[in-house]
């Protein structure tokens, strides 16, 4: 009776619950094909079809390499030096890259196609070893195809192979040879007759017209075709050889391994279009899902304000890029919160340039950044517990009551980290004490430089005045040496002028000349002063002797910093965490009730100002 009840309960229930609908795909694997063939089977037209139809990643050398360059990275330049160089790209660092594209992001969630493993080339990699490598690569391939064709049919198709030498387009037989088109014309026309199908004029003439016009372009660009070297019947014969004796044996013993109901092999005869068909329609009745697309629903040339509140957007956002009439796309658990910043461990509101419809729903994204990450895989981003609001727990307590223990059990049940706010604030504040001092010592240093080259200058001039003086006594006074007048150098300069007015008033016009000469003498050496005395440096005995005092000083410098930086370094650091955390109080930081109010603040406005 209880179950009767209860199921009478809600008798419009669906028995199918969206969330582990969607938990279900998002843990499940994309699908993931590998084309095998001999070469020149038509492995790459087949893999470009199956991976525009399916929606998944084809993954091949040269596209591999002109993304890596595209990127303008450090091994993408080196790769386009080399091309550029005109040297071959090795098939080690080819294959390395394959393999990193395999385990990609966007390969995760679309899956991949390709085609040129193994590679035929031994210098690096071996077959056995290549194949290896996808055996044991994430994902795996699913889909086996094996393109089958004759050797002598395969050699005859690719030995008639021709290349535009202007487009680069490779044309068949069947599109280039006139004595072809004109057989494959007759058997139309014979087969025609047989099956008692007469066409009236009007589409004969068509017809006809239509022969007349494929003949003219094919004389136009026939002698624009050429041979590729690749494409010799001798070069072809011994490709196909090469395959068979290195390749083929262990691609056979994978094909024999594998799940033949994902075994697809075809008829390598038949044309590109009816090879994807039967493809296409293997994978319709083996019940195999595509890749779940994203789209943006917002254009550049579309404009949303983003100031717009949460109901009005998500209205607006319903209708856009509508896969079907009356089918809206619906809000997500996430709301306007971005599932890539949540998942990091913050929570950002999403803008509406940046928003996406997935699975039938919207999420908007806070950055390019993480809209480009979102669009390459959106999995990881929205497997539960998500959308979970990160764990951040600060504990409050006096000294020694168990903040640290209870801290680091909390961290363990939910898988969270101890912020020691201590352990990584203290190498924030020796760095700044240590650039302070470095700062003061340089600041003293260039002082004390400055003092000692100014005294080294004034002793300087003092010498040269005194030489000076005593040069002028001596034309004076003859051939008398510096000894016999001794009171003379020790009297003052005013005492000193006016006992050689006095004596010398008979020799005006020798004077005059003299003191002419003096005062050139004094200019020149005024002019290179500053470059007679000695380069001063931090290592002078003077400057050495001065800044052990300022040394003395700076190591019981007090250093401390105000409660905002504080809270900003524990902002910062809090920023760097992407897991839940935990942050016990530390006396010796924060013991203060100012600085926790601080930060509080500080952390309450920007939420509020990002929401």
């Amino acid at each position: 009776m209880t179950s009767e009840e209860k199921t009478e309960e809600h008798p419009f229930v669906d028995i199918f619950n969206e969330d582990e609908m969607e938990q279900c795909f998002f843990s499940s694997r994309p699908l993931h094909f590998v084309v095998l063939g001999k070469p020149g089977v038509g492995k790459t037209t087949l893999a470009c079809k199956l991976a525009q139809a399916w929606r998944c990643i084809c993954v091949e050398a040269l596209p591999v390499l002109e993304e890596q360059i595209a990127t303008g990275s450090e091994s993408g330049n080196m790769l386009q030096s080399m091309l550029i160089s005109g040297h071959s790209i090795p098939d080690e660092l080819v294959t390395k890259l394959m393999l990193e594209k395999l385990n990609s992001a966007e390969v995760s969630h679309f899956g991949y196609i390709i085609t040129e493993i193994p590679s035929l080339s031994q210098d690096a990699v071996t077959t056995l070893q290549q194949i290896e490598f996808i055996k044991n690569v994430n994902l795996n391939p699913d889909i086996i195809i094996n393109i089958k064709c004759p050797d002598y049919d395969l050699c005859q198709r690719v030995s008639g192979q021709r290349q535009h030498s202007t487009t680069g387009c490779i044309y068949t037989r069947d599109q280039w040879d006139p004595e072809v088109i004109e057989s494959h014309r007759k058997k139309k026309k014979d087969a025609q007759k047989e099956g008692n199908i007469e066409l009236e004029g009007e589409e004969e003439e068509e017809q006809e017209e239509a022969y007349i016009a494929e003949m003219q372009m094919v004389a136009e660009s026939l002698q624009h075709l050429v041979q590729r070297p690749e494409d010799y019947l001798e070069n072809v014969q011994n490709i196909i050889k090469l395959y068979k004796e290195t390749a083929l044996p262990a691609l056979e013993k994978v094909m024999a391994e594998h799940n033949p109901q994902y075994l697809i092999e075809l008829d390598g005869n038949k044309s590109p279009e009816e090879l994807f068909m039967m493809v296409m329609e293997r994978l319709k009745y083996l019940n195999l899902k595509r890749a779940a697309v994203l789209t943006k629903l917002q254009t550049s040339e579309e404009e949303v304000n983003d100031m717009m509140e949460n109901e009005e957007l998500f209205r607006t956002l319903a209708s856009c890029k509508l896969m079907a009439t009356g089918y809206k796309w619906r809000r997500s658990r996430w709301g306007r919160v971005c599932p890539v910043a949540l998942k990091e461990g913050n929570m950002y509101a999403g803008l509406p340039d940046f928003s996406v419809s997935f699975l039938g729903k919207i999420y908007c994204l806070s950055s390019a950044e993480a809209l480009k990450t979102f669009l390459a895989n959106p999995r990881p981003y929205l497997l539960p517990p998500m959308p979970a609001p990160p764990c951040k727990v600060f504990i409050f307590g006096p000294q020694s009551s168990g903040k640290t223990t209870l801290s680091n059990l909390i961290a363990e049940y939910y898988k969270g980290k101890v912020v020691d706010y201590a352990k990584l604030v203290q190498p924030r504040f020796d760095e700044a004490r240590e650039a302070l001092v470095r700062n003061a010592i340089a600041r003293a240093t260039e002082a004390a430089i400055k003092i000692v080259e100014e005294k080294l200058l004034t002793d300087l001039q003092a010498k040269r005045q005194a030489d000076t003086t005593l040069r002028e006594l001596q034309k004076q006074f003859g051939e008398k040496a510096p000894e016999e007048f001794p009171e003379y150098v020790s009297k003052g300069s005013e005492e000193l002028h006016s006992s050689i007015d006095e004596g010398a008033h008979s020799q005006e016009s020798q004077r005059d000349s003299s003191l002419e000469d003096v005062e050139e003498s004094r200019m020149k050496s005024e002019v290179s002063i500053e470059d007679s005395i000695e380069e001063v440096t931090a290592n002078h005995p003077e400057v050495i002797s001065m800044l052990e005092e300022t040394l003395k000083m700076t190591k019981d410098m007090n250093f401390e910093q105000p409660y905002e930086k504080h809270a900003d370094i524990l902002e910062e650091v809090l920023k760097e965490e992407k897991k839940p955390y935990v942050v016990p109080n530390q006396k010796a930081y924060l013991s203060s009730v100012s600085a926790w109010i601080c930060f509080v603040l500080r952390s309450w406005a920007s939420t509020q100002r990002k929401s």
